[in-house]
Formats: C-alpha cells, structure tokens, sequence
C-alpha cells in the first residue's frame, strides 16, 4: 500500500493543477447527481400531495422542473469535462513516468541493463506502467469524491430532514461500504496478481510464436510452444473469471448496504413527518440521496478490485525509478594531450558471486591513431573488458586512465563525447535511416546530410542505401528491412558521426564478407585518421589492420 501512495503523489505532483479541477468536477457530479435525485424525489413527493390535498393548482411546478433539468444537463457537462480533464491528466502523468523509468534504468549497473533490453522485459515495463492508469481514475480521485459527496450528502439530509437520518446514512454508508471494499480489496488482490502474470506470460508466449514460427516449426517445437500459449490463455481467463465473480458478489453486497442506508433514512424521515417535524415531500430527500450515494461506492469497486494488479506494478516501477544516481566528480581534471588515449594497469573484473574474474589482470596502452585488436576464446571476457574500459561496468582492481585522467573522475557528459562503445548488439529502431543515424547528434543540433552520407561512405553502405530511398529508406522493428551485416555498418556509421577520440567496437565485421569487413574497418580507420581504435574479433583477416594484438587467455 505504501508504494501504491508513494506513486499516487508523484503522479499527483506532475499535473496537480489538472487533477485538483478534475477532482472539483467529479465532487460536482456526484453532488448534483446527489441533488437531481433528491430535488427529484422531493417534487414528485411534493406534486402528488398537492393532488390529493386538492391545491395542485396553486403547486409551483415550474421552478422545480427547471431546477431538475438544470442539474441534469450540468451533472453531464460536468462529467464530460471530469472526464477530459483526469484523462488527459493521467496520460502526461504517465508519460512522464515513463520518461523517469527509463531515466532510472540508464543509473543501472550495465549487467542489469543488458537483463532488460529482452522483449519479455519491455513488456513487463510498458505493462506495469500501463496498469497504474487506474491509481488515478479508479482509486485516488474517486475515494477523495466519494468522501466528499458522502460529506455533502450527510449534511443535506442533516439540514433537510433530520439530523438522525443523517447520523444513519453517514454510518451504514461509512462501516458498510469501506467493510465490503475493504474485503473486495483482500480477496481479489490474488486474483488481479494471477491475471496480470496471466496476461504476461501471454504475451511472451504469443511474441515468441510470431517472431519464430519458422524456426520453431523447422525445430519440432510449434506444437509445444502453441500449447504454452494456450495454457497462459485459460490461466488469464481463469484468473479474469474469477475477477469478474468477485466484482459481482461485490456488487450484491453494496447494494444490500445501499438499499439498508435507504430504508433507515426513509423509516426516520418518515417517523418525523408523521411526528409533524418535517413534511412528507422533505422525508423523501433522505431516501432519494441515500439511493444517489451509491454512484460514489461504485466508482471504488473496480479500482480495488485490481488493486492487487496496481500494487505489484507500482512496486516494481519504484524499482526502476529510485535507482541511486551515479556519482558526478566535484571537479572534473582536464585531459593531458602528451599522455596516452588510454593506459589500463592490471585491471581485473569479476561479477558479483562469480568464482573467478571475468579477465584479467589486463595492461595495455593505447596512442592516437592506433589500432588495438582483442582476441581470445569465446567466454574470456572481451566484451566485459570493453564495457569496463567504457566506465559501464566496474573493475575489482586496476586503473583506466584516459588521456592521463583516471576514468572515474570523467563526467558522464565529457566521456561520452570523447569515448563511443558500438555494442555487438546495437539498437535500431522503426523509422528512416535519418531518424536512425540522427540519435547520435546532440540534442537541436541541425542534421547535415552531407555529413551523414560521409560516414554511411566510411561503412561501405552509401552504394547500397542510394539504390533504394536514401536517407529516406524506411526500416521496421529492430532495423528490418536491412540484412545483419547492413544494420551492423549502419550502427556503426552512426557511432562514427560523434568523431571520438577512442572508439570501441565489439565483433564490427560479423556478418560481413571478406572484401567488405576489410572496406569498413579501413574506412573507420580514413575517417577517424587520429582516434585510438579499440575492436573484438574473431576473424583471423582482421588483425591484419590492427596495430597490435591483445590476446586474453582463459
């Protein structure tokens, strides 16, 4: 419940001004659906007396009826706006959780960070912030209207009919509905946690399944990877039936307190206009708003009917955005041009509960211009090593210093403008190759596509991408629409449009012929002429462009 408040208030905090007015609407509608109902109940009570005491004619029925139109026609203007209003407001609120998300999961540690780059993982993050939609619309503002109009309500009757009746309604409302939300809340919380792993365990399954279709049908798989599907389908259902149960017996039940608060107010409201106290027509409002504050309990059922849904989403979206900050030096030393691009001494690298390191220990320099190539087995540790040069992960022991400054005294900002990594596996997303290449410039900078189809030139790829569209060629998910070895040179192009002074490239040439892995890394090598190259490979042609050679040992 905690995480669940906590998350309330930071949403709260993004668009407090919208959700204030959309709260202030939402008490409006449920007060004057409070009033239409009793102004309602009052004139029909009252006209009809006015019948058999035989003074109809006498009965002012016109500003009653006015009164009931008004209220009818503004209780919808009001909840149209209501609903425009927390709407928008939570769809920014969430945008910006979104955004803090993802600016907490940059502050991961960078093993934490390749764990979530699967679509399983993506998933469960768009999901779980797609599940608190329902913090706002469906918990927080109803329940602040609810007590508000139970508020207003109360008092109306206090003033209208009698201040027992009032004392009734205010009870049964108060113990009888927060009892049944209450236990509405406990049982359905498993239920809404089933549902919503249900519904996860669908979509991996489903993904999984469209994605590798072929490769599962070639491997003999289909049939049990469908039937892992349908299995996720029954378990969602199943959990979803049982959803739907709860909310209906949830249903019953609150309508048993509404129908108690209503016959309590209309017994008391009745007992005094028969004592005199008050006239018939004013007994009814008691009866009227009793039925009226059943809007305000129903409004909550659903929401803590999947509050078991939000609870786990919130406390997982905490998670990723109150990841520590990683620590910026006070001061930041300037880099010394006479000393080396990089010097590492003994540096070692192990995971937390590994038995031993990762590599090491490893000591090399690098000078301007050179080209280091690193070898070794499959499991040595090439690519930890690049992440480790690249201030990604840390290192148990040993120093990095670049340009004579050692790397944890660099700037996030400064080392990213002097050092790229390109990943083996690099990122591309729907969209043009423009859109694709222009992640790496700064933010308002100007795109200048003579620059951009330099680099594409550097990769060996221009030939290619002018005998399609160009700059305006069109890619799907992940860069499709190009082979591997197209969408390695492209991300390698667009790493090579930020000029560092150190480039890291992890396996560069996978995926590419002889004639053209040679090409692209001798045209790195022109375009970059003074940048130290740092690159992981297991091509035998490729040390041949390399300065010197690393090679880790098991």
């Amino acid at each position: 419940m905690i995480a669940l408040f906590r998350l309330a208030r930071r949403l709260s905090e993004t668009e407090r001004t919208a959700f204030l007015r959309g709260l202030a609407l939402m008490v409006t509608v449920l007060i004057m659906g409070v009033a239409l109902l009793g102004l309602s109940g009052w004139f029909v009570t009252a006209a009809a007396a006015a019948g058999v005491a035989g003074v109809g004619v006498g009965f002012d029925f016109f500003r009653p009826s006015a009164g009931v139109r008004f209220l009818a026609l503004g209780r919808a203007m009001a909840r149209y706006g209501e609903r425009l209003l927390t709407h928008d407001a939570t769809l920014r609120a969430l945008a910006g959780m979104r955004s803090a998300v993802y600016a907490g999961i940059t502050r991961l540690p960078h093993e934490v960070q390749t764990r979530l780059r699967g679509a399983e993982a993506l998933n469960r993050i768009t999901s779980d912030i797609d599940a608190l939609d329902g913090l706002m619309l469906r918990l927080v503002l109803p329940l602040s209207a609810a007590l508000a109009g139970l508020a207003g309500g109360t008092l109306a009757v206090w003033f209208l009919v009698t201040p027992a009746a009032a004392i009734a309604l205010a009870l049964i409302y108060a113990l009888g509905g927060t009892l049944i939300l209450a236990v509405t809340a406990r049982i359905a919380h498993r239920p809404a946690a089933a549902a919503e792993a249900g519904l996860q365990a669908l979509r991996a399954s489903s993904l999984d399944l469209m994605r590798n279709r072929a490769d599962l049908a070639v491997a003999g798989a289909l049939d049990r990877l469908t039937g892992v599907a349908l299995e996720a389908v029954n378990a969602e259902e199943t959990a979803r039936n049982r959803l739907d149960d709860i909310e209906r017996q949830s249903s019953s039940a609150l309508s048993l307190t509404v129908g108690l608060a209503a016959a309590a107010t209309l017994y008391l409201g009745g007992t005094a206009a028969e004592a005199g106290l008050i006239s018939p027509a004013r007994a009814a409002i008691g009866f009227f708003v009793a039925l009226a504050l059943a809007e305000s309990l129903g409004a909550l059922r659903r929401g803590l009917a999947e509050w078991g849904r939000m609870q786990g989403a919130a406390e997982r979206v905490l998670r990723l955005t109150d990841t520590p900050p990683r620590p910026e030096p006070a001061v930041v030393p300037l880099p010394l041009p006479e000393k080396p691009l990089l010097e590492v001494t003994d540096l070692r690298h192990r995971r937390h509960g590994a038995q031993r390191d990762s590599f090491g220990p490893v000591s090399f320099t690098l000078a301007r211009a050179e080209t280091l190539l690193i070898t070794g087995p499959s499991g040595v540790g090439k690519s930890t090593l690049l992440a480790t040069l690249a201030g990604l992960t840390a290192p148990v022991s040993g120093q990095i210093l670049l340009s004579g400054v050692p790397l944890a005294d660099w700037s996030e900002e400064l080392l990213r403008s002097w050092l790229t990594l390109v990943p083996q596996r690099s990122a591309l997303m729907a969209g043009t190759v423009l859109e694709n290449l222009s992640l790496a410039l700064p933010e308002g900078q100007p795109v200048d596509e003579d620059n951009l189809w330099t680099v594409l030139e550097a990769v060996d790829l221009a030939s290619t991408l002018r005998a399609r569209e160009g700059l305006a060629t069109q890619l799907g998910p992940h860069g499709s629409g190009l082979s591997g070895g197209q969408a390695k040179r492209l991300a390698l192009a667009r790493a090579l449009l930020r000029r560092p002074k150190v480039l890291m490239l992890d396996e560069p040439t996978e995926g590419l012929d002889a004639p053209t892995a040679k090409a692209t890394l001798a045209g790195i090598r022109a375009l970059l002429p003074e940048t130290g190259i740092v690159f992981v490979s297991h091509r035998s042609p490729d040390a041949d462009l390399a300065d010197r050679v690393l090679h880790l040992a098991e």
